[in-house]
């Protein structure tokens, strides 16, 4: 059986080799299609499917029992409980635009839950790592710094983070979000899957989301935990199949939050 550590090496090798096939394509003419949703505009470019493809490739020749589970190319079942969970580029819309919010998010779920997460940009060359059991790391070249969440409380004393604030549309989400921002020291929007990179390096403390899919989130589970925080649902059951989603750097200011999102 190969080790955690070397399906995370695998991943990263993966994910760089997807960053090849995306790199061509950032800030260069790109034909961009619109794959609708009843939240709007989701866009998605050749540069996603392409990288895709590369990683599902590098899948099926060196684990070739494996399940695979990819935004962009669909579910592949496989002969053994692990399963490769794929979003080529998280943060397409920040892709199409140039800016550097986006990354390819590669998880491996072992039959209950992700235990490894590799978040990879190329364009800047940093890889975010998560492992069960270990210790959550940041990697640049040969760089290798350990990633530890802050202590934070308090919602007035946190900095939050969510992707689109126009994303919460019912009631029920837009009530959600005033929980985890009302009387926040700071929100920013905009961030795509590095608003949770950001809570494993102690800079972002709240991460407040709905709508998202697995390939959102299970890469960035294990990344968050791994750093000392915590990421569940609004209810605070996991959220391995996206949903809502709160993240917290500090467990206590999570207990806080979630205390009043049940209430819902």
């Amino acid at each position: 059986m190969p080790t955690l550590d070397e399906f995370v090496e695998f991943a990263c090798h993966a994910a760089h080799a997807a960053g090849a096939a995306i790199l061509p394509h950032f800030r260069a003419a790109i034909t961009v299609d619109d794959k609708g949703g009843h939240r709007g505009y989701d866009p998605v470019t050749e540069a996603d499917r392409a990288a895709e493809a590369v990683i599902r490739r590098a899948i099926a020749a060196r684990y070739p029992g494996h399940g695979i589970r990819g935004e962009e190319h669909g579910a592949q079942r496989g002969r053994e409980a692990w399963t490769w969970v794929i979003d080529p580029i998280d943060g397409t819309r920040s892709f199409i635009l140039g800016h550097l919010h986006w990354a390819t998010l590669i998880a491996l779920n072992d039959g209950s839950r992700p235990v490894v997460g590799v978040t990879h940009q190329p364009f800047v060359g940093e890889t975010f790592v998560g492992v069960a059991g270990a210790q959550a790391q940041w990697r640049r070249g040969d760089e290798r710094r350990s990633l530890r969440t802050r202590a934070c409380a308090r919602l007035e004393d946190a900095m939050v983070a969510t992707t689109d604030p126009r994303l919460f549309v019912s009631a029920r989400e837009r009530t959600a979000f005033a929980i985890a921002t009302d009387g926040a020291r700071l929100v920013r929007y905009g961030g795509d899957c590095y608003c949770y990179t950001q809570v494993a390096m102690g800079l972002i403390d709240v991460v407040v989301e709905t709508g998202l899919k697995a390939w959102d989130i299970q890469s960035l589970v294990p990344l968050i935990e791994s750093a000392g925080g915590v990421v569940t649902s609004w209810t605070g059951e996991r959220c391995d199949e996206g949903g809502d989603v709160l993240v917290c750097g500090d467990p206590r200011l999570h207990a806080k939050l979630i205390e009043r999102l049940r209430s819902l």
